[in-house]
């Protein structure tokens, strides 16, 4: 796995164990890691401190990880991989109102936590430099520098994932993506033909963006083929 410099990682968790062990493995990587084990205590910090990524557990003393991830993700532009110990928690994690980029279940080994981290670091990085900064359909407007979006003039915002995947809709408006030219966008690899993350995030997208869920005109989908973002119908 390509080591990452000088990136900071914030470890929400309480588990002190699984915490030394995790910090120790991505110190060893270069990574910069501080840990916080107090939930009540991880808002603050994360909006403080802006870590490049935040690993945050579910069940936390003081406050949730659900509760942390809705409260920080307004004000706070970094990856956020949640862990959970409990199978029931998946569905909420993926229901991407949270705004998380991803999920593990635990017990997660620090190879794969460092992967995921890792791997949510590199689309953050890696959009083509020669793309303009921004985009503007009617009354949507897209910046990736700031990553921001406006919508009849008020900020939406959007988890990290999904506003990679907003960047790569719009950025390719009035052209249907496959979910392989997606995938491949997106992750670098192609669509397996099962995991559903991608219809999920578009319906996601859909709601914030005030879509009709049922006859959807901003992001379309065309059937057997993929998904459109209209030029039009942003006014």
């Amino acid at each position: 796995m390509t080591q990452v410099e000088e990136k900071f990682i914030l470890l929400v968790e309480d588990d002190e164990l699984s915490a030394v062990s995790l910090k120790l493995y991505m110190q060893k990587r270069g990574f910069r890691v501080e840990h916080e084990r107090r939930g009540d205590r991880a808002v603050e910090r994360i909006i403080s401190l802006q870590p490049d990524a935040v690993v945050l557990d579910c069940n936390l003393p003081g406050k949730d990880g659900f509760d942390i991830c809705r409260e920080v993700r307004a004000r706070y532009n970094g990856a956020i991989l949640m862990l959970t110990a409990r199978t029931e928690d998946v569905e909420q994690v993926l229901g991407l109102g949270l705004g998380a980029d991803g999920y593990l279940l635990k017990p997660a080994t620090p190879h794969l936590v460092l992967a995921h981290i890792t791997a949510c670091l590199r689309r953050l990085q890696n959009a083509p430099e020669t793309e303009p900064d921004d985009y503007r359909f009617g009354q949507f407007y897209i910046n990736r520098a700031t990553r921001t979006v406006r919508l009849n003039g008020n900020e939406v915002f959007f988890s990290t994932v999904e506003f990679d995947l907003l960047w790569l809709l719009a950025s390719r408006a009035g052209s249907v993506l496959s979910r392989d030219d997606i995938t491949i966008g997106l992750r670098g690899v192609e669509y397996d033909g099962i995991n559903r993350s991608i219809d999920m995030r578009v319906s996601r997208l859909r709601k914030v963006l005030g879509d009709d869920a049922d006859n959807p005109v901003r992001i379309k989908t065309v059937r057997g083929k993929g998904y459109l973002f209209s030029r039009t119908d942003w006014d």
